[in-house]
């Protein structure tokens, strides 16, 4: 079954987060498919990885970048996977693709957001009755991500 991660963000903006993240999954080998919104967030997002940090690199692209096969970390607004991620990170309430091709699903969801809160809870209770593991993630006070749950 593949594991399903919950990341509560209220102190920390998905702006902040999510390269962190990414940079992870890059240091284990690990390709992934950040999944947005809309093609507009999406388009945010990738303007946004190439300037997060100014010591940092996070090599990165969409289908507008040339073959994703190519791309380590592919950004899309699609269910697509072109680059033949096991790991799918699911941002802005972007739509679940089927989970069978994926080792790690991550939803990043707004805490502030009574709506993304509804949605993150409802995609929990679906990801436990179709047997997955699911885990749920918040930062403490010092910003450090601590399982609860």
């Amino acid at each position: 079954m593949t594991e399903v991660l919950f990341y509560h963000l209220d102190r920390v903006p998905l702006e902040k987060v999510l390269p962190q993240l990414l940079e992870r999954c890059l240091e284990r080998g690990w390709r992934t498919v950040v999944q947005a919104g809309s093609v507009e967030r999406r388009d945010a997002l990738d303007a946004q990885l190439w300037t997060y940090a100014d010591d940092a690199f996070l090599p990165h692209g969409t289908a507008q970048d040339g073959p994703g096969e190519r791309q380590p970390v592919y950004l899309t607004a699609e269910t697509d996977n072109p680059n033949g991620a096991t790991v799918r990170f699911l941002v802005d309430r972007a739509e679940p693709p089927d989970f069978s091709a994926y080792e790690r699903i991550v939803y990043l969801f707004d805490g502030g957001d009574e709506e993304a809160l509804d949605e993150a809870r409802r995609r929990w209770k679906e990801a436990k009755a179709m047997g997955h593991a699911v885990t749920y993630w918040r930062q403490d006070a010092a910003g450090r991500w601590q399982k609860a749950g």
